[in-house]
């Protein structure tokens, strides 16, 4: 079992920036990816970024250029910064890890673990 916390969301103006935190603990060993999610009112859950253990990254198209994606290993916490950002990048952010493997990716179903979220709010 991993367990995920969430911290970092707020309430900021178009153009701010913000940094949100994933802190994980249990079975973390066996987990390859760690992403970030996000999830607007009346929408599908949709992938931000990802990051392996080798620290590779993969970014959404929406993001990229404003958001980077992080882990500190040794405190077994991951980072999302958030620069520049929009109206539509308000959601609930959530992180996830899977399992064992090779993935780098974004799609959902590959995620076993999930965090509770932290709200990200943006205002023009």
């Amino acid at each position: 079992q991993v367990r995920l916390v969430e911290s970092g969301g707020g309430s900021v103006q178009a153009g701010g920036s913000l940094r949100l935190s994933c802190a994980a603990s249990g079975d973390t060993y066996s987990s390859n990816c760690m992403a970030w999610f996000r999830q607007a009112p009346g929408k599908e859950r949709e992938g931000v970024a990802a990051i392996d253990q080798l620290g590779s990254s993969t970014y959404a198209d929406s993001v990229k250029g404003r958001f980077t994606i992080s882990q500190d290993n040794a405190k077994k916490t991951l980072y999302l910064q958030m620069n520049s950002l929009k109206p539509e990048d308000t959601a609930m952010y959530y992180c996830a890890t899977d399992g064992p493997g090779g993935y780098l990716g974004l799609r959902v179903t590959e995620f076993d673990y999930w965090g509770q979220g932290t709200q990200v709010t943006v205002s023009s």
